[in-house]
């Protein structure tokens, strides 16, 4: 017999649902989704095949009694594993584009994208320029960079194969393999040797920045990420020096770098007193992503 459809959960009724439950779970936020209530929006819009933008317009939609027990697997597999959830649903949402991801690399986020997206990094992005991504990871700022430029070049580099070919994975999914390009590689070495004609306008890196102490501190949801993409040293600026100190290489005469930095800004000032860094706004204030052009590096 078929269920009673008056028995059977509205959209919004299992958001609700899925959401008591995590809150009840003591689980940590901040890979796509910033409180319970947005991760049971997430999964919850998974069941209809909606993002989780498009599924708030759908909260009066009935689900089937297979999604409603669909979503509440997804969610004890969340309470019991503490995996990021786009580990377990194998998708991410940023800036309302979704991305492929997997334990090959970090789940896709960066401040830097809000700054993609709202078109602050044109100024440094002249029509047919270049764009590198640098340690790129799963691809996404590297993608979200083309989708917003369409008449840039971007080539984007990272030392992890693996997170490289989750990054290969998501450029087919977006069909931009003829626009951006992937590099293997330890940082600079990725690329080829840098002449008048192939230098960037635009830099752009998240790269690991977390310091020791902050690492051990991580709930368990970032420890399911590989720590390479995490770990920054002792003070969070490991990478961080090794990239600027070989940028202006790599940059043309008027470009720029963007670095995100996160929660490390004292060691950044501390690290570097002599750069003259420009602090970007976002939602997060000004002191997560900074840049630098290529005339202050030398």
């Amino acid at each position: 017999m078929d269920p009673d459809p008056s028995q059977l959960p509205t959209l919004d009724q299992c958001i609700n649902q899925v959401a008591t439950l995590l809150e009840a779970a003591d689980l940590h936020y901040g890979h796509g989704a910033i409180d319970a209530q947005s991760e049971a929006l997430w999964i919850a819009s998974k069941q209809l095949d909606l993002s989780p933008t498009v599924a708030l317009d759908h909260l009066e939609q009935v689900l089937s009694a297979e999604q409603l027990a669909q979503s509440l697997e997804i969610t004890q597999t969340r309470i019991q594993t503490r995996k990021p959830l786009a580990y377990i649903l194998g998708e991410a949402w940023l800036m309302g584009v979704p991305f492929y991801a997997s334990e090959q690399s970090i789940v896709p986020r960066s401040w830097i994208a809000e700054l993609i997206v709202d078109g602050s990094l044109e100024p440094w992005l002249p029509a047919d320029g270049k764009a590198l991504d640098l340690c790129t990871g799963n691809g996404s700022l590297a993608i979200l960079l083309a989708l917003a430029c369409p008449d840039i070049h971007v080539s984007a580099c990272d030392v992890s194969l693996p997170a490289l070919a989750v990054a290969a994975r998501n450029l087919d999914r977006h069909k931009l393999n003829t626009q951006i390009e992937l590099f293997s590689g330890d940082l600079w070495d990725a690329l080829p040797e840098p002449y008048d004609g192939n230098r960037f306008d635009l830099i752009i890196c998240n790269p690991p920045y977390v310091n020791t102490h902050s690492m051990n501190a991580l709930p368990a949801e970032y420890h399911a990420e590989p720590a390479l993409a995490l770990s920054g040293g002792d003070d969070g600026m490991d990478l961080i020096r090794r990239i600027i100190a070989n940028a202006p290489d790599y940059l043309s005469e008027r470009g720029a770098i963007l670095i995100e930095i996160g929660n490390e800004y004292e060691y950044f000032k501390k690290a570097f007193p002599q750069i003259p860094a420009i602090w970007m706004e976002i939602s997060a204030g000004d002191q997560q992503v900074l840049l630098i052009q290529a005339e202050d590096l030398h």
